[in-house]
C-alpha cells in the first residue's frame, strides 16, 4: 500500500499492533504488519531479553517498543518500596471491602505487594530503558503519556528511529508537533487504557487540520479500531494507518488470562467504562462490580498516578489468579483494559489470522467506496 506510514515503518499493510506479549509482536509483524512491544513494568534487564528475544524471531521484519514516562505525576521523593506507605487508609480498605463482599481473602494484601508498581518511568529508569531499546535494532519508539522526553527524539532523529506519541486532544497534537515527533498516533475516547473523551470519528479530521501548518505528518488513528472498515473508515478522514490494542488480547498467542479473553469475547460494546480508579488518569477498562464500586458515590477519589495504580494492581493481582483458579466471585470481579471495540472482538484466533481478516475486511470497505463512485 502507498501510505506515509508503510514508508516510514518499512511495512505492506498500515496496520500497527500493540501488545505486551513477545510472541504477539512477532506474529503481527511477520504477517506484513508492524508489532509494537509494551514495555511498561520492565527492567531494563527484562527489556533486553524480551528484545533479543524478538530479533531472534521476527526475521529482520521491522517492530517498535512502547514506554510510558508521563508528563505529570505524584511526587516520588520516596523509594518504590516506600510508595505504598503514602497511600490513605481509606483507599486500601475500600479495595478490601469489595473484595471481601465477593469471598476474596484480603490478608496482607499490601504488605506482600507494595512497591510492585514501576510501569512508570522516573528519569533515571527512562534513560536506562531508552539505552536499552536504542541498542536493537528497532524501527520505533513511542511514548504512551505526553510528550516524549527530548532525548528520545534526539536519539530516534541520530539512529533514524521514528519517535511517536500517543494524543487525545488537537493541542496535544499540536504541543507534539513542536516538541519534533516523527508519527502521531491519534487515540479517541473509545480505546482501551489511557485515553481522552473526544471520539475517534471526531478527533482524527480535527488533528489533521490543526497539524497542516507542519505539513503532512503520519498519522495513525486509534481508538476502537477491530475491523479493517474501520481503518479505510479512518484514512478516508486523513490518516495513515491505525494504532491498534484491543483486539490482540483475544488472540491465541497472547498472555492475557483466559478468564479474561472469555470475559471479553463473552462482552458487548458497552460493558466498558472509562475510569480515574485504575491508574489515577482517565483509562477504559472492563466493566465488572469492581469498577462499579470505584464509580459509586462511596468510593473515596482517585490518587494521582502512580499512587492509584499502587492500590488497584495487587488487588486485581490476585482477583485474577483466583479467578483462574476457579473462584466465583473473583471471575466477575476480574477486569482489563479494552477499549469499546470488544464488542466486535467475539472469537479467539491466532494473530496471523487477525491480521489476514483485518486486511480482507480493509480490501472489501475500499471495494465498497469504490463502487459507490463508479455510480
Amino acid at each position: 500500500m502507498k501510505s506515509p506510514i508503510c514508508e516510514r515503518l518499512g511495512v505492506e499493510f498500515p496496520l500497527v499492533g500493540f501488545n505486551h506479549c513477545r510472541d504477539v509482536i512477532v506474529e503481527i509483524s511477520k504477517a506484513g504488519s508492524f508489532g509494537v512491544l509494551g514495555a511498561a513494568g520492565l527492567t531494563p534487564e527484562q527489556l533486553d531479553f524480551e528484545l533479543s528475544w524478538i530479533d531472534e524471531r521476527v526475521g529482520g521484519k521491522p517492530y517498535g517498543v512502547d514506554i510510558i514516562v508521563p508528563t505529570s505525576m505524584a511526587k516520588q521523593s520516596a523509594a518504590p518500596q516506600s510508595m505504598s506507605q503514602l497511600l490513605p487508609e481509606e483507599h486500601r480498605h475500600f479495595a478490601e471491602t469489595i473484595m471481601g463482599k465477593f469471598g476474596i481473602d484480603t490478608t496482607d494484601l499490601y504488605e506482600r505487594q507494595a512497591g510492585k508498581s514501576d510501569a512508570f518511568l522516573d528519569e533515571t529508569k527512562a534513560n536506562d530503558i531508552l539505552d536499552v531499546i536504542f541498542s536493537h535494532p528497532v524501527s520505533l519508539v513511542a511514548n504512551a503519556l505526553g510528550a516524549p522526553p527530548k532525548r528520545m527524539i534526539d536519539m530516534g532523529k541520530e539512529r533514524g528511529v521514528a519517535v511517536a506519541a500517543l494524543v487525545g486532544a488537537k493541542e496535544h497534537a499540536v504541543k507534539q508537533m513542536a516538541a519534533g515527533v516523527d508519527i502521531l498516533v491519534v487515540a479517541g475516547g473509545e480505546a482501551g487504557g489511557h485515553c481522552g473523551d473526544v471520539s475517534t470519528m471526531v478527533l482524527v479530521p480535527e488533528v489533521v487540520e490543526a497539524t497542516k501548518p507542519f505539513g503532512e505528518i503520519p498519522i495513525l488513528a486509534a481508538g476502537g479500531i477491530v475491523k479493517g472498515r474501520q481503518l479505510a473508515a479512518c484514512m478516508a478522514m486523513g490518516a495513515h494507518g491505525a494504532w491498534t490494542g484491543s483486539m490482540w488480547l483475544t488472540t491465541k498467542e497472547s498472555f492475557t488470562s483466559q478468564v479474561i479473553k472469555d470475559k471479553l469475547v463473552e462482552a458487548s460494546s458497552r460493558d466498558t467504562v472509562r475510569s480515574k480508579a485504575r491508574t489515577g488518569k482517565y483509562s477504559r477498562q472492563l466493566r465488572s462490580p469492581w469498577t462499579d464500586s470505584w464509580e459509586s458515590s462511596a468510593a473515596p477519589a482517585a490518587l494521582a498516578m502512580p499512587l492509584q495504580g499502587l492500590v488497584a494492581e495487587p488487588a486485581l493481582a490476585r482477583i485474577v489468579k483466583l479467578a483462574e483458579g476457579g473462584h466465583p466471585g473473583a471471575r466477575d470481579l476480574a477486569t482489563f483494559f479494552v477499549g469499546q471495540g470488544v464488542g466486535l472482538m467475539n472469537d479467539i484466533q491466532s494473530t496471523r489470522q487477525v491480521v489476514y481478516d483485518f486486511m480482507e475486511d480493509f480490501l472489501a470497505a475500499t471495494e465498497r467506496l469504490s463502487g459507490v463512485m463508479a455510480e
